[in-house]
């Protein structure tokens, strides 16, 4: 879709199926179904307004008059886990052992992995009990696709969405620099060599894209299951598929 883009096409969205392995639970399917589209010339904030109009539509009934919070990932994790994610890292450590991260895994895992551990355990499903909830500005170091936020470069332009817990989206203003892009996919391998990952292979296309110049842009993948289930008031991803993976 980033090719497309950089070819000219204008705004531009896709709703098909997707794969993500090794995982498999109450809201997560092996296969399932994303809707994916980017805006040009839209900052994040209008994305994320973007994104909550769809999903008040889609969620229908009292889904359709939550109301909507904002709130940064520092924010969050000061609110939900009394950590600061900038701070010293013996305290998110700490923190992960009280999850259940084993000692020694504990006293070698980096910020970020520490960091996931915690916004998976504990910050995520205390979000959006009555709201639909964007955490925003994740730390620079998670910015994956997103541009770094100019006015405070410890950030990236990255958002997720969650509802009742559950993580609906993720969003970007988009990466538009070729070089950039290529030195996180650098650090993305020297990591995964230093965690004895097999090396991922770089698409050559999408820098080529980015090389040619790709426009301003934001855009956001939806898990349109996962909003199905929250929609017809389904506890098990199971419900609103026509075949699990078991049964594929």
């Amino acid at each position: 879709m980033k090719r497309l883009l950089a070819a000219g096409s204008g705004d531009i969205w896709q709703l098909c199926h997707v794969y993500r392995g090794a995982e498999r639970g109450r809201q997560h399917n092996p296969e399932f179904t994303m809707l994916e589209w980017y805006r040009l010339g839209f900052s994040l904030e209008e994305l994320m307004d973007e994104v909550a109009t769809l999903v008040h539509g889609l969620l229908g009934g009292e889904g359709a008059t939550m109301p909507v919070e904002f709130i940064t990932y520092v924010e969050a994790l000061r609110r939900y886990a009394d950590l600061d994610p900038f701070g010293d890292i013996t305290a998110l450590r700490d923190a992960a052992r009280e999850l259940g991260m084993a000692e020694q895994h504990a006293a070698g895992a980096d910020r970020d992995e520490l960091l996931d551990l915690i916004v998976g355990a504990r910050v995520g499903p205390a979000l959006g009990p009555n709201s639909l909830t964007f955490l925003h500005r994740y730390p620079a170091s998670q910015a994956a696709l997103a541009r770094v936020d100019p006015a405070d470069t410890r950030v990236a332009l990255r958002f997720e969405l969650y509802f009742r817990g559950i993580e609906l989206a993720n969003g970007y203003h988009e990466l538009s620099d070729g070089a950039e892009q290529r030195q996180r996919f650098a650090e993305d391998l020297r990591q995964r060599a230093l965690r004895g990952l097999p090396a991922a292979a770089v698409d050559p296309r999408l820098l080529a894209a980015l090389d040619a110049g790709l426009p301003d842009c934001a855009g956001v993948a939806l898990g349109f299951d996962r909003v199905l289930m929250l929609a017809t008031g389904a506890t098990n991803i199971d419900a609103v598929l026509a075949f699990p993976v078991e049964r594929a």
